[in-house]
């Protein structure tokens, strides 16, 4: 498991290929394209991207087995890994419950390599004719396998939650996008390239595709494309951040920064089926201590329509929610479900409000400790999660938007503690043309963190970007 962070950081990469990057999750500035005004009245269409497969058990079963020998025997055979020396004894061990304890690993292999792994095993069933419901329990078993067999370690709460939680929400966001990626309808070398490009962002259908005779072959059968609408922005441009809490412009480092924004599907034709809508953010910077800065998914698992006529929409929707965030003024992980509020006031056809409101639990969150804990640069906590934010369009020419997030964290592994976060991030754009536009984004990260047993902290870190930024519907 130790070995797939870097795997991991590959297939982000590939992600952000065909997406784009920010440090947030949605935002006011989504909601005009996630609430589509032209079908705002109409009823709700359980949308079918693709057309049902039979269900495979036992290939299911073997691929999920497949997902966790390769990496073992990669772990004892290839890196001589120590938890990989898996005995009679470590397993009679771990299949105790009384001894499960949270682990000491990094933070990008807990909150970066986990996830990744449990998306294996969500999708060894996904892929093979199974629901997205009927594909979650996968995760969660193979979470407990590999915890209990592949590694002589305890087993740890906290990479099971990663695993079996955040392996969902990657999982499915992957499924869809590598459906989606690859046209039957096309041939040659573009076809190979996205099929290879599908294969990386979700090896388990790739690998389905090479099985069942699908790669490369011709099909014309609009019914066996993904028909659901994707709209990308990719920014380019330079970004500074101040991790000393000092003279911003003085002291601020400089650099160069891509960003890829996805966002798949149509809240109003179909908000009952779950990961009918996803967002997805990445963010990539030579200047960090990490290539891939910040990873953001959301998946909506099922809404309802408030109120909506030609001057007013909301719409209200649950989501599961996978955050990373790490560079070197700040790092955050967690899994968390929300109920998000997203509405649209068309006040003049010139003139548009949007909002984006949510709150719900954080299931698990790292949050950075500079005091360590059993070898730990952070701390595991739960809380509480907050979200609002508001921006105007005008004339779909200039947009501006201010956007805060924050959340309380109680400590449940680590230093006796409490946390409170705060992003406060703003957006001033504007549109040169139709596709592109230019974009200034300054923001303020604040952390305050209360210690029992050590002096409070209290970190700022402000941050602003200037990117030129290309907009697409793909």
């Amino acid at each position: 498991m130790k070995v797939l962070s870097a795997t991991f950081v590959f297939i982000a990469l590939s992600i952000a290929t065909f997406s784009p990057l920010t440090t947030r999750a949605q935002t006011a500035g989504d909601v005009a394209k996630l609430v589509d005004s032209s079908a705002k009245t109409a009823p709700p269409v359980n949308l079918k991207p693709l057309p049902p497969t039979p269900k495979r058990f036992w290939r299911g079963a073997y691929q999920l087995g497949l997902a966790q020998v390769v990496p073992w025997s990669y772990g004892r055979f290839v890196a001589d890994a120590p938890y990989s020396r898996v005995t009679g004894e470590s397993i009679k061990y771990n299949l105790n419950p009384t001894h499960w304890a949270f682990d000491k690993d990094i933070f990008q292999t807990n909150q970066f390599g986990h996830p990744y792994q449990g998306s294996l095993y969500f999708s060894a069933f996904r892929t093979n004719g199974y629901s997205f419901w009927e594909s979650v329990p996968a995760a969660f078993a193979g979470s407990y396998m590999w915890e209990t067999f592949g590694e002589n370690e305890a087993p740890s709460p906290n990479d099971f939650v990663n695993t079996s939680f955040g392996g969902v929400v990657l999982g499915e966001m992957s499924y869809r996008l590598s459906n989606k990626l690859v046209n039957n309808h096309t041939t040659g070398f573009k076809r190979q390239l996205t099929e290879v490009a599908g294969f990386l962002i979700n090896p388990m259908n790739g690998l389905n595709r090479i099985i069942d005779g699908k790669w490369g072959k011709v099909d014309y059968k609009a019914a066996n494309r993904d028909s659901s609408r994707i709209s990308a922005e990719f920014d380019l441009g330079v970004r500074s951040f101040n991790a000393n809490n000092s003279n911003f412009v003085k002291y601020g480092k400089f650099g160069l920064f891509g960003r890829v924004k996805l966002l798949y599907g149509n809240r109003y034709q179909d908000y009952e089926t779950p990961f009918s809508n996803i967002y997805i953010s990445a963010e990539m910077g030579k200047d960090d201590s990490s290539l891939v800065n910040n990873v953001n998914v959301y998946g909506s698992l099922i809404g309802w329509e408030i109120k909506s006529n030609q001057k007013l929409q909301h719409l209200a929707i649950l989501s599961a929610n996978y955050d990373y965030i790490r560079n070197e003024a700040f790092f955050y992980g967690a899994q968390s479900v929300k109920l998000n509020l997203f509405s649209e006031y068309n006040i003049t056809k010139m003139f548009t409000i949007n909002t984006a409101f949510a709150a719900g639990p954080v299931i698990l969150a790292a949050v950075p400790d500079k005091y360590r804990y059993n070898g730990r640069t952070y701390n595991y906590a739960s809380g509480v999660s907050l979200t609002g934010g508001g921006g105007i369009n005008i004339s779909d020419r200039i947009f501006a938007s201010v956007d805060y997030r924050g959340g309380w964290l109680q400590t449940i592994n680590g230093n006796k503690s409490h946390y409170f976060l705060h992003t406060v991030n703003s957006e001033f754009r504007y549109f040169t043309g139709k596709k592109l536009s230019l974009a200034f984004e300054p923001g303020y990260f604040i952390l305050r963190g209360y210690y029992k047993d050590y002096p409070d902290i209290d970190q700022k870190y402000p941050f602003a970007r200037f990117s030129a930024r290309y907009s697409v519907n793909l």
